[in-house]
C-alpha cells in the first residue's frame, strides 16, 4: 500500500504544501498550525515509514501466493482497462478497510493514530499509524484474486494515498458538483470530526460515491463547525503511546474482565463496547463538546526552538534513511530506525515539558558522540554521521541556552 517509491518522492512536495498552507494561514488570519501538534503529526508520519523499510508483515508472502496460485486472470496484463479497474477496485477495498477500522476495535487500535490530532491541516495527513502492516493488507487481497499485476497495484495504491493528502485542510470550502463524486476537504472534515452529529462517516479514499451508496455519507453543515480529535482524547504528543494506546487498553481489559467470551470480544467488538466490569474498574472519560479544550501544554520558547531544530534534523535523517536503505545492511537500517524512533519520541516528550526527557536527551547525545568517536565506522554511513552532528548540536544548545535552573536540574 504505502511502500511505493512515489510516496518517498512526494515527501518534499508534502513539506512544500504544508509551508504554503502555513504562510497562507498567517497571511489570511486563519492559521491553524501549532508547533507541538504539527511536530507530533509529522513525527508519526516519519516513524510510519519504518515498517515498510524493514519489510515487516506477511502481506508480501500472501499477495504473491494469491497472484501465483489463485489468480483468476480476469484482466489483461497490458491494458488501460486493467489500470482503471485496479484504481476503482482498490478504492472500494479502501472504503471497507477504512470503515471496518472505525467499527472493529482491533482495527481501530491501528487507525486511531490518524484521528488523534485536534487540528485539521495538511500536517494531519502525515499522521499515520506504524501498525497498519498487521491488518490492512487483508482487505486488498481481492485485487490480486482478479488478476491485477503487482506493479499496477502498488502504483494505484500510492496514487490513492497521495490524493488523500490535499483534502486535509480547512481553507477550501465546498466544491460544487465534485462533492457528489470525490472525497473533498469539506466531506473529509466531517470524517475527522468528533461531534456526535458527524462521527463515523465519509470513509472513501478518492471517491465519496461508496459512502453515498452504502449509507455512510454525512454532509458538512455551515452552522456546525467540526471539532477534531478523538472522543476519548490522547492528551499526549508521545508517538509511541499514540501507536499503542488502544492496544494497551485492549490487553488490560481482556486481562481483567471475567469470562473467555468477553476476553475475546474485547478485541473484535465495536469500538464503543467494553465489558461492564472493566468499565467500572478503569472508567473512560470522553470529551464534553460544550467545554472542549485542545491539548496544548505551555512550553518555553527556548524549548520550542530546540524541539523544532531536533525535529527538522530527524526529518532530514529519516529522508536520508529512505534513500540510502539499499546501501546498508538490514542490521544498520534497523539500528538507525531504533535511534530515529527514540530521538523523535524525546522531541515530542520535551514539548510536553517533561524534564526527565531533557535529561534523557543529554544522556542520549553523550552516548551517540562517545559511540561514534569510539567505533569510527568505515566507510562512513550518512545517517550515522547525521546523528553524530545532531548529538553535538543537542549538547551545545541545551548547555548554552537552557535556563540555569533547568541545567541545575539536569546535573542533580
Amino acid at each position: 500500500m504505502d511502500t511505493s517509491i512515489l510516496i518517498s518522492l512526494a515527501v518534499p512536495v508534502f513539506f512544500l504544501m504544508i509551508g504554503i498552507e502555513l504562510v497562507y494561514g498567517y497571511a489570511s488570519g486563519k492559521n491553524n498550525y501549532r508547533l507541538n501538534d504539527s511536530v507530533a503529526a509529522i513525527s508519526l508520519g516519519l516513524i510510519s515509514r519504518i515498517p515498510p523499510m524493514l519489510n515487516l508483515g506477511v502481506q508480501g508472502i500472501v499477495w504473491t501466493s494469491i497472484a501465483t496460485n489463485y489468480n483468476l486472470q480476469l484482466l489483461p496484463n497490458d491494458s488501460w482497462v486493467t489500470w482503471l479497474v485496479a484504481f476503482v477496485v482498490y478504492d472500494v477495498c479502501y472504503y471497507w478497510m477504512h470503515r471496518m477500522s472505525h467499527e472493529i476495535k482491533v482495527l481501530w487500535a491501528s487507525h486511531v493514530v490518524h484521528h488523534q490530532g485536534e487540528e485539521f491541516n495538511l500536517s494531519t495527513a502525515l499522521r499515520q499509524t506504524s501498525s497498519g502492516w498487521l491488518w490492512k493488507w487483508i482487505f486488498y487481497t481481492p485485487v490480486f484474486f482478479i488478476g491485477v499485476p503487482g506493479e499496477v497495484f502498488f502504483t494505484v495504491a500510492a496514487i490513492n494515498l497521495l490524493y488523500q493528502f490535499w483534502v486535509h485542510t480547512e481553507h477550501i470550502g465546498k466544491l460544487g458538483m465534485l462533492e457528489y463524486i470525490f472525497v473533498t476537504p469539506s466531506n473529509h472534515r466531517v470524517h475527522h470530526a468528533q461531534n456526535p452529529e458527524y462521527i463515523d462517516a465519509n470513509y472513501g479514499g478518492v471517491f465519496i460515491l461508496w459512502d453515498r451508496f452504502f449509507g455512510t455519507f454525512i454532509e458538512e453543515r455551515d452552522e456546525l463547525k467540526p471539532t477534531y480529535g478523538t472522543v476519548k482524547p490522547l492528551r499526549s504528543w508521545n508517538p509511541l503511546w499514540s501507536n499503542i494506546e488502544i492496544y494497551d487498553q485492549m490487553i488490560r481489559d481482556s486481562f481483567h474482565t471475567k469470562g473467555i467470551k468477553n476476553k475475546i470480544k474485547v478485541w473484535f467488538s465495536s469500538t464503543r463496547w467494553r465489558p461492564d466490569d472493566v468499565m467500572e474498574k478503569f472508567p473512560h472519560f470522553s470529551n464534553d463538546m460544550d467545554s472542549f479544550v485542545k491539548y496544548d501544554p505551555e512550553c518555553e520558547s527556548v524549548i520550542k526552538s530546540f524541539s523544532l531544530i531536533q525535529f527538522i534534523t530527524n526529518s532530514i535523517i529519516s529522508t536520508a534513511l529512505i534513500f540510502t536503505v539499499s546501501d546498508q545492511s538490514y542490521l544498520i537500517t534497523s539500528a538507525v530506525a531504533v535511534m530515529l524512533v527514540f530521538s523523535t519520541t524525546l522531541v515530542n516528550l520535551i514539548l510536553e515539558n517533561k524534564q526527565w526527557a531533557i535529561n534523557l536527551e543529554i544522556i542520549r547525545s553523550i552516548f551517540v558522540v562517545t559511540a561514534y568517536l569510539s567505533f569510527n565506522i568505515q566507510p562512513s554511513i550518512l545517517t550515522i554521521d547525521l546523528f553524530f552532528y545532531q548529538a553535538l548540536m543537542s549538547i551545545f544548545y541545551l548547555l548554552m541556552f537552557l535556563p540555569i535552573n533547568n541545567r541545575l536540574s539536569i546535573i542533580k
